[in-house]
């Protein structure tokens, strides 16, 4: 949602994003800026509509169940390939899920500017129903770009996925490798400038997982890619980012070099 104008001031729970400034203007400026963001999660928000309409007839009032990110700030520029580590429930897919915008902050307010490609869940805007190719052309307009604009990428998309004689089978019937290789094939080639990628290399074979990491190395050299990357393999964190994010406790402990962020991390959770 882009800012208006107004003589009244902002909901405190605001989300902006923007578009990318033509390529001449780029400079290293921040794509991804979160200030004093707060999310806290219901337990009503645990409920299932089955559960959820008779608590709602019965008049239960909307408890707080906890919270994932407590006044957390920091920005991201441009070009930067940035790690998030933490034990788990340490807010790291909640941020990625803020960036991505399929969430909203409880307080604080949450900027991004760029086309985003957020790989964060095995099979988020996939149909199961579709082939393959069909679901390639659901996420690529998903993505914002136009049918003859995934024409001109599929055929990449599918030999890089090296699924091809799986791609017009219902995606129901894919091993969880074979929609990773899917769903990151198709968000790389959808000319992303921002790349969220959580865990969803951990369940590749290591050949094509090491054929992932050469591709966002690739990125990362053109220095106009911001990438952000969540991942319980440190040495991956380590070798691949050039910057480190460390939660725990829902806040950030560390921010800086990857090596002493690793270190910081072990540091508190030998205690």
């Amino acid at each position: 949602m882009k800012n208006k104008s107004s003589s009244l001031s902002p909901p405190a729970n605001q989300r902006t994003s923007a578009p990318s400034p033509p390529a001449n203007q780029r400079t290293s400026e921040p794509v991804i800026n979160f200030s004093h963001v707060v999310k806290n999660f219901s337990r009503n928000n645990q409920k299932t509509f089955k559960e959820f309409l008779p608590a709602l007839l019965m008049g239960e009032k909307t408890k707080v169940g906890f919270t994932a990110l407590d006044d957390i700030s920091f920005e991201i520029k441009r070009g930067e390939t940035v790690g998030i580590i933490g034990p788990n429930g340490s807010g790291k897919s909640t941020i990625l899920k803020l960036v991505a915008g399929v969430m909203s902050p409880t307080s604080g307010k949450v900027f991004t500017q760029g086309k985003i490609s957020p790989l964060i869940e095995l099979g988020a805007g996939m149909h199961p129903e579709l082939t393959g190719r069909e679901n390639i052309y659901l996420n690529g307009a998903i993505l914002g770009l136009k049918k003859t604009q995934i024409k001109q990428y599929l055929q990449e998309i599918i030999d890089f996925s090296e699924i091809e004689e799986f791609i017009d089978q219902p995606i129901k019937h894919y091993s969880s490798g074979m929609y990773m290789r899917l769903a990151f094939s198709i968000a790389i080639h959808v000319n992303p400038e921002i790349l969220l990628v959580d865990e969803i290399l951990a369940v590749g074979d290591t050949d094509f997982q090491a054929k992932c990491f050469k591709r966002m190395e690739e990125f990362k050299a053109a220095e106009n890619i911001t990438t952000i990357f969540v991942s319980h393999s440190l040495s991956q964190v380590e070798s691949f980012c050039t910057r480190v994010i460390y939660l725990n406790h829902h806040q950030i402990l560390f921010d800086g070099n990857p090596t002493e962020a690793i270190q910081k991390y072990f540091s508190e959770t030998n205690k």
